[in-house]
């Protein structure tokens, strides 16, 4: 993980948590404003973690990707663990 972080550098890091918490905020308010705070820490979960599983994976892709796909991945990744987390609350 610390090859990940160094690799993906500070700047990129503030992007993962703002694409995250973006996107749990976008989730609020698809649902009507209810619970900004738990969308947001599961859109950072989510943000961090698919973009981290995919260097796992592949690291070869996500290095050729660059920033922009590691960026990509971690929208997806948002929106990904916030669909699950709202199945699983219902």
């Amino acid at each position: 993980m610390e090859e990940f972080l160094q690799a993906l550098g500070t700047v990129g890091l503030i992007f993962l948590l703002l694409i995250g918490a973006l996107a749990g905020l976008l989730a609020s308010a698809v649902q009507g404003g209810r619970n900004k705070p738990r969308n947001m820490a599961i859109g950072v979960v989510g943000a961090l973690l698919v973009p981290f599983l995919a260097a796992l994976v592949a690291t070869s892709i996500v290095a050729a990707g660059g920033l922009l796909l590691i960026l990509f991945l971690a929208l997806v990744g948002a929106v990904v663990v916030l669909l699950v987390a709202e199945l699983i609350s219902r």
